[in-house]
């Protein structure tokens, strides 16, 4: 399960948000949920691109602070690049946990708003947070305020996990109206963060296949191992570029597709068993194209970045799944 955290303050020492969404994320990594922070004001000539990171999410939380009126430019900004750019299919499978605490007035009406514009894109809702704190100190030294925030949170896990269902909104019927966006020029700024062919998906596709092509032709020419290598070729790949950390232990599972076997591979301490066959327990599960693993093993990608990427799909320990790259080190 993944879950996307988007911060629309200003990220100002005493927001009391800030503290909300930092228990919130300790309780669901606790869960072994894939919690990935966005922090809009330290990406503020990206938000047009970042509903791309959606399309792995299961759910996420929209977070803002109330300063003086409204959840506030940053939040805006990425709701309108969701309607713009977002894949309201992939919207229509997620859940939203809206969060919006005030040092002011309007946490309630900045809560309601959130919550109304995530339905019209298709989305679907989840109970949220909202508050009035003036003084962050009080709700830090407040443990009833801490357990609210902490049930909320597994509420939150529970939603996703069980796929709850909710009854119609009638401002659905809007979604009708404004799903399909008109075609629209971009502004010179605009299309410095986002061009028309980087949010269009086919020719991005497009793009990859021709990438992958080009590169298993130029493999080839210079006498790299073939891309259909052989089973026992990525068993000997992981031997030979093992690096041992003392302490470490853990089991991969990893699923390549077109291969009628699973690879295990089984690190304790400096010793490793890698194979091909099945395991009763696994700390992390990966599934991946073939071609992504010989990126890998020929060092042109990471197996985080594969999964920042979506290149791959991850289940389990997400701090195991980056060890991988320190124990199997691949790039030069």
């Amino acid at each position: 399960m993944k879950v996307n955290i988007y911060y629309g303050g200003r990220g100002l020492i005493g927001d009391p948000t800030l503290f909300v969404i930092n228990k919130m994320q300790e309780v669901l990594e606790e869960l072994n949920v894939n919690v990935e922070r966005y922090n809009l004001y330290e990406m503020k000539n990206s938000i047009t691109t970042l509903p791309k990171t959606l399309k792995e999410a299961d759910g996420i939380i929209l977070a803002s602070t109330v300063e003086w009126y409204g959840i506030g430019g940053f939040m805006m900004q990425f709701l309108d690049a969701c309607f713009l750019y977002g894949d309201k299919e992939k919207i229509s499978k997620i859940y939203m946990c809206p969060v919006v605490m005030s040092t002011t007035y309007g946490e309630r009406d900045g809560k309601l708003t959130l919550a109304t514009a995530w339905e019209i894109l298709g989305g679907l809702p989840c109970s949220g947070i909202c508050g009035y704190i003036p003084d962050t100190l009080n709700l830090e030294m407040n443990e009833g305020y801490t357990k609210i925030i902490e049930k909320k949170a597994e509420n939150i896990y529970r939603t996703i996990n069980q796929k709850v269902p909710s009854f119609p909104a009638s401002n659905q019927a809007v979604k009708q109206m404004v799903s399909f966006t008109k075609n629209t020029d971009l502004t010179p700024q605009e299309s410095e963060q986002l061009s028309q062919y980087a949010a269009d998906d086919e020719y991005v596709q497009k793009q990859k296949e021709d990438i992958q092509e080009l590169a298993s032709y130029f493999k080839d020419m210079i006498g790299n191992k073939e891309l259909n290598a052989k089973e026992d070729s990525y068993i000997q790949d992981f031997q030979d570029h093992f690096k041992p950390q003392a302490g470490f232990k853990a089991i991969y599972k990893i699923t390549i597709t077109g291969k009628k076997s699973t690879l295990i591979i089984q690190v304790n301490n400096g010793d490793l068993k890698c194979y091909y066959g099945t395991v009763e327990k696994a700390d992390v599960e990966i599934e991946m194209e073939e071609t992504v693993m010989n990126d890998i093993v020929f060092s042109r990608m990471t197996f985080q970045r594969g999964f920042m990427g979506g290149s791959m799909k991850m289940r389990g320990d997400f701090k195991i799944l980056r060890t991988l790259d320190q124990i199997f080190v691949f790039m030069k």
